[in-house]
């Protein structure tokens, strides 16, 4: 599906990838960066959806394009697994064709089951990989292989995490993608293209029991859960000219629920 407004000066087009259902953060980090003048491309797997608890959200692309298209953003939604090591060369072309050259890549996608050592399978633990390391390497290749923007223009985004006691493939995975997209601040630095990983630590987009979220709230200094638009803020920043300076960092964007 794809939203074109009238026409305008030329914005910047962002890919975002993981941008499910309204409520997550990838929705509020596309939205955040429609407001700030991006054009967005963004990917979905409903697939995945269907097999979490939270269920499929109808119409959740549809409403996204229209949240877009709100803030004067000419958008587009593509439905993509990332097992699929298809998919990221896909993706890239779709947004290309549709919108024009990616300068900022913002991954929010994720395989997230949990399941500790000794009930892992080998098929989640190999389908976490697939999704949360190799498509990220995959995406980043894509990026840096077609990117020609100017220098220092450039932004690599990927939300991680550090959770892996009770959840070993997503965490274990989420370790592999941080050192993916930390050597990327290295490997794509003649491209002036700066990288960074984005702990946003726990948010509850629906996954959270009222347990869970009343002990990260007391564990947090600042005594809330975080929000999608907490997160959304801080990638806004790296993906702007401020931004440009932060490169090759690991950053805790969590209340300082782990200081």
């Amino acid at each position: 599906m794809t939203f074109s407004p009238p026409s305008s000066p030329a914005r910047p087009v962002a890919l975002v990838t993981g941008v499910g259902r309204t409520v997550g953060i990838g929705s509020a980090i596309a939205r955040r960066l429609a407001s700030s003048g991006w054009d967005v491309a963004f990917t979905h797997w409903t697939p995945y959806d269907a097999r979490m608890d939270w269920g499929v959200e109808a119409g959740a692309a549809r409403a996204t394009l229209d949240a877009l298209a709100e803030r004067g953003a000419a958008a587009h939604s593509v439905e993509a697994d990332l097992a699929d090591p298809a998919s990221p060369a896909r993706i890239f072309d779709e947004a290309e064709e549709r919108l024009g050259p990616v300068t900022a890549l913002v991954m929010a996608h994720c395989e997230s089951v949990d399941s500790g050592l000794l009930d892992t399978t080998v098929e989640s633990f190999d389908r976490h990989f697939a999704v949360n390391a190799r498509a990220t390497w995959q995406l980043v290749r894509e990026f840096g292989l077609r990117f020609g923007g100017a220098h220092g223009t450039g932004r690599i985004v990927a939300l991680t995490s550090d959770h892996t006691v009770g959840n070993l493939p997503y965490g274990a995975s989420k370790g592999a993608l941080d050192r993916i997209v930390l050597a990327c601040a290295r490997e794509l630095a003649h491209l002036g293209v700066s990288a960074n990983a984005v702990n946003p630590g726990p948010v509850d987009t629906g996954w959270m029991s009222r347990e869970t979220r009343e002990e990260c709230a007391n564990h947090t200094p600042l005594g809330r859960l975080g929000t999608p638009e907490d997160t959304a803020d801080l990638v806004d920043f790296l993906c702007s000219p401020r931004g440009v300076w932060v490169n090759g960092q690991l950053l805790h964007s969590d209340g300082g629920i782990s200081a």
